[in-house]
């Protein structure tokens, strides 16, 4: 570009002192036309020296200036001007014969949006408010006489795009922007004419608006700091300067035009957007990309070594892909209502006139056999009973037959399903909107069906035409559609779609054809040419087909709910079944939030800052409210998989016969104790049942007492095992915690054995014996006193102490020393048995140990309520001293019909060996996370149990907000995994044993996204 200035730092340097008396080091910053200089002095402040391009004249510098003043005055954060010595506001310098105009600004903190990984929906919205408040500040400005014929400028993209889309030599994009410019250029004059001009920066890029500079503050919002480069201004269409800003914005976003609508929303909050300049901000948005394409194109033609013409273009051709998807009046209504307008501006108008025809309508019901004043309303949401966690069984024969049984209970011919209700029924390929498993798929409902034997006939309840009518073929599409045109008596048009009709009922139509109020509109298809459905009719209002027609979608993103809700009304407004019919309206997230904070006690915690609603569970996938999947990377309870069939079976089976308490004679409970006694070691052979572990500790406690006939128990640092007051006793990582009182005298706390963060690291060979002395010692220190030892307790694998595993010969040594000492040996298998370390069956064995007790819960019943204290028979004998053991619940028939069905399927499905494999995968891809990415300073896993040590440096400073904000944006995702560990800094992994490959590689590769996400936020 000609008048680009090349003055090197040193000559900048020169400069600096001669003219503004600014000293330091120069350090050059990215500009397309000038070329700019951060000067830092010693005392760390700075300042922004700005050489400007040969071919500017000294006018655009003046309003530049005078454009910063006015934002500063307005209180928007930008540069002030630093002076010369002789008091101007610019001055001059030469080079190769050439002047450039020099000016001096004050140097803002912050970093540029740019260079964050991630924008949340906070900072989303600063962008867009700050950028409001800005065109507001610079309506005053004139610069209509300058800089109006520039390629920069929105008003002058069609001729852009038109004079260079020749150098584009993508044939996809290429098309790409044809196809925008054909729908710009369509927009009626009377629309640009209404709208609003002013003078704007016209170059609100993610370069020139920086973000507070502290990482975590950016992490957790982030507000606008600075706004900079105001050398591209014009007066132009003020839609345009958003536009811009959120061409950039979007790039790389999931949902680009959700984003633009969090930026709109932001700008709207203090500078109105009218509804014609909604109208065209999409396509604005698309325009400006194009712009940007066509210009890198020609400029890399003539300046292939300048790296920074091409700073976007790689976001920019990734995210068109996005954008081509994005229907441009889809996009107009989501920006409606992200600015608090209708969805559509017919929405008012048309549901009004619904009411007035709903006498009329119900008389005719849209299928035969509808009562409108009795009819069976089912319940197909997420969590119906109707529906199935395993997609196999909601097929249509099956889910059909399920339905049909429903409707011969309450002698009905149809079946009425609901409007607005989320649904896991939608699998097909284009209900999804990313190829990962857990990316968002469209769940909402925007219809009613109507549910009924094969040949039912349909019919139009409002007059009108046929506007379309098709045959949808792809599966769980719609199969035979007719798409009906209506028109209100102030001439709005709206639409009803009538979906899964047969081939038949199309063969009679025409577009154009008058259809009347009763008129039969076909008859219900067979499931063979039902595209995947039971027969049934799904019936919708559109105020508005989009362009559509018959693809307008029967089924929406939970995060545009709002909008489908409101571009496709309930079809009950014509329908008017009467409210007593429909099952009663499930709680909202928010209520369920509120009742949960009024009715359960403060410190009963809740996972991440916003907590996940959870209605079904299949396999190792949770769902919510939405109908959102999600891999459970960190419920380790559902061992088997939620949900197992054969789990559900055996305890229903079991339930329906008896369940009672051990004071009778029953062979489950012997049964399961034998199966249980043959995957431990001789001698453990007696078993004690409870409801959970926390008793099963409990009683741990007791039998070691009355075995040794001591009280002091050797326990681990940041251990924890129960919730109950003595197992709070025994656990440092709740007594040494908030709200805790530290240890009894009773209880003894030996360093937890961190091959990581402790005394020996993982080097030493010798580092299980030498953590083990502290036993020896604290053995000698009791015996001075005149007390024994009463045993010793721990995890296998600390988990709560961050996902441990005890080194080599640690626990040989503490087992051959407490027995030494007269004290027995318990084993806390809570975490790790059943084979979830994918070695051994019990994580002790992986040590050579047998223990005198081992401890199990949570798992051995999949979620259902189980303890078991498993010990030898010289112990129990000990302990049958005259007192009664009795658990009411515990090893009751059902309880111990569940806990062998699990140890069955577990052996039977080889779940140990899955973990083996699916955990080598795991951890081995965590390891190679773990060489790119200095803040993982260990990771430690062996099946599906493990942990991630995040670390700010090499003083190992736990990163316990970054870990904390790791899980939240993997919950984000839909990957849900914990943090744990003494300094909340480890991040825990722990799935149901069905959590597989994928699950795996999808769980690394998000991960490092997120950590690349930490990269760009820290300061």
């Amino acid at each position: 570009m000609i008048g680009i200035p090349d003055f090197s730092t040193s000559e900048v340097l020169v400069l600096a002192n001669r003219i503004f008396g600014r000293a330091g080091v120069v350090r050059p910053l990215p500009s397309y036309k000038d070329q700019n200089f951060w000067i830092e002095a010693e005392s760390g402040k700075g300042v922004v020296l700005k050489i400007v391009n040969a071919g500017e004249p000294l006018e655009v510098i003046r309003l530049q200036q005078m454009a910063m003043q006015q934002a500063v005055q307005a209180g928007i954060p930008c540069p002030e001007m630093i002076t010369t010595l002789s008091g101007e506001n610019w001055g001059r310098a030469m080079k190769n014969g050439v002047h450039y105009w020099i000016w001096c600004m004050s140097h803002m903190p912050g970093r540029p949006i740019a260079t964050l990984r991630y924008h949340n929906k906070k900072l989303l919205f600063d962008w867009g408010r700050t950028l409001g408040a800005l065109d507001k500040a610079l309506e005053s400005l004139d610069v209509a006489f300058i800089n109006q014929n520039t390629e920069w400028n929105l008003s002058n993209a069609a001729s852009v795009i038109t004079d260079k889309l020749v150098y584009v030599a993508d044939i996809h994009i290429r098309e790409w922007i044809e196809q925008v410019l054909k729908q710009y250029s369509v927009i009626p004059e009377e629309v640009w004419a209404g709208l609003r001009q002013s003078t704007i920066h016209n170059d609100a890029n993610d370069h020139n608006f920086l973000v507070n500079p502290s990482g975590f503050s950016a992490m957790e919002g982030g507000q606008i700091s600075a706004v900079l480069d105001f050398g591209d201004m014009v007066k132009a269409h003020t839609i345009n300067e958003l536009a811009i800003a959120t061409a950039y914005a979007c790039l790389d976003k999931e949902h680009p035009i959700q984003v633009i609508g969090e930026v709109a929303k932001g700008y709207h909050s203090v500078n109105p957007l009218s509804e014609t300049e909604l109208s065209v901000l999409f396509v604005l948005v698309c325009m400006r990309l194009s712009v940007s394409i066509c210009m890198a194109a020609k400029e890399q033609a003539l300046r292939p070594q300048d790296a920074y013409i091409g700073v976007s273009q790689g976001p920019i051709r990734r995210t068109i892909p996005r954008l081509a998807a994005i229907n441009m009046k889809t996009a107009t209504a989501v920006l409606r209502v992200a600015c608090g307008y209708s969805a559509s501006p017919k929405q008012s108008q048309i549901k009004a006139y619904l009411a007035t025809q709903i006498t009329q309508t119900r008389r005719v019901p849209v299928v035969s056999g509808l009562e409108s004043e009795d009819a069976l309303v089912i319940d197909l949401g997420v969590d119906s009973p109707l529906v199935a966690g395993d997609p196999i069984q909601n097929v249509a024969a099956v889910l059909g037959s399920r339905i049909v049984t429903e409707m011969e209970k309450h002698n009905k011919q149809v079946a009425v399903g609901r409007y607005n209700e989320p649904r896991l029924l939608y699998n097909a390929p284009f209900f999804k909107t990313g190829t990962r498993l857990t990316d968002e798929s469209r769940t909402i409902h925007l219809g009613m069906d109507f549910f009924a034997p094969v040949g039912t006939m349909v019919f139009a309840p409002l007059a009108g035409t046929i506007h379309a009518f098709a045959f949808n073929p792809l599966p769980q599409d719609y199969g035979g559609v007719v798409l009906l045109k209506h028109l209100t008596p102030e001439g709005e048009d709206f639409y009803t779609l009538y979906g899964h009709l047969s081939r038949a009922s199309l063969l009679d139509k025409k577009v154009g054809q008058e259809v009347r109020s009763g008129d039969p509109l076909g008859e219900l298809g067979s499931e063979a040419e039902n595209v995947g459905w039971p027969p049934h009719l799904h019936f919708q209002v559109m105020v508005d087909d989009l362009g559509l027609g018959t693809d307008f979608p029967g089924v929406a993103l939970a995060s545009e709910r709002n909008v489908w809700t409101e571009l496709s009304p309930d079809p009950n407004e014509i329908c008017g079944i009467a409210s007593r019919c429909f099952p009663p309206e499930k709680p909202s997230k928010a209520n369920t939030w509120s009742k949960r904070q009024l009715r359960l006690g403060a410190n009963l915690s809740l996972g991440y800052d916003e907590p996940v609603k959870v209605l079904r569970g299949w396999k190792q996938y949770l769902f919510d409210e939405t109908g959102r999947r999600y891999i459970d990377g960190y419920n380790n309870v559902p061992h088997v998989g939620h949900a197992h069939p054969r789990i559900v079976e055996a305890a229903c089976r079991q339930m329906s016969i008896l369940n009672t308490n051990t004071r009778y004679l029953h062979d489950a409970i012997l049964e399961y104790a034998e199966a249980l006694c043959k995957t431990l070691p001789a001698p453990l052979s007696v078993c004690y049942f409870l409801n959970s572990a926390s008793e099963a500790n409990e009683l741990a406690l007791r039998m070691a007492r009355t075995a040794t006939r001591q009280k002091d128990l050797m326990v681990l640092d940041a251990a924890y095992h129960g919730h109950t007051t003595s197992l709070i006793d025994i656990s440092p990582y709740k007594h040494n915690g908030p709200g805790g009182n530290g240890p009894p005298n009773w209880v003894h706390t030996l360093p937890l054995p961190d091959l990581f963060r402790g005394a020996y690291k993982a080097e030493d060979l010798l580092a299980g014996t030498k953590y083990a002395q502290a036993v020896y010692a604290k053995i000698e220190e009791l015996k001075a006193t005149g007390r024994g030892v009463c045993g010793f307790i721990a995890e296998t694998c600390p988990s709560v102490g961050g996902q441990l595993f005890l080194p080599k010969g640690y626990l040989s040594t503490v087992y051959q020393a407490i027995r030494e000492g007269g004290g027995v040996c318990i084993a806390d298998e809570v975490q790790t048995g059943l084979g979830r370390i994918g070695t051994h069956f019990w994580a002790f064995e992986a040590h050579g140990v047998v223990p005198d007790m081992v401890i199990m819960g949570k798992p051995l019943g999949n979620g259902h309520p189980i303890g078991v204290l498993v010990t030898t028979p010289e112990i129990a004998a000990a302990f049958h001293n005259g007192m009664e053991f009795f658990s009411t619940f515990g090893g009751n028939p059902v309880s111990c019909v569940v806990g062998r069905e699990v140890l069955n399927v577990v052996q039977e499905e080889n779940w140990m060996a899955h973990a083996k494999h699916v955990g080598d995968r795991l951890w081995g891809q965590l390891r190679v996370l773990q060489s790119d990415f200095p803040i993982i300073g260990d990771v430690r896993g062996s099946g599906l149990f493990g942990g991630v040590e995040l670390v700010r440096d090499a003083l190992q400073t736990p990163a316990d907000r970054e870990a904390q904000y790791v899980v939240n944006r993997m919950r984000a995702h839909g990957i849900l995994i914990g943090t744990d560990g003494p300094f909340h800094n480890v991040v825990k992994i722990r799935p149901p044993m069905p959590f597989d490959i994928e699950n795996a590689d999808l769980l690394v590769n998000r991960f490092g996204e997120i950590l690349h996400e930490l990269i760009s936020i820290r300061p």
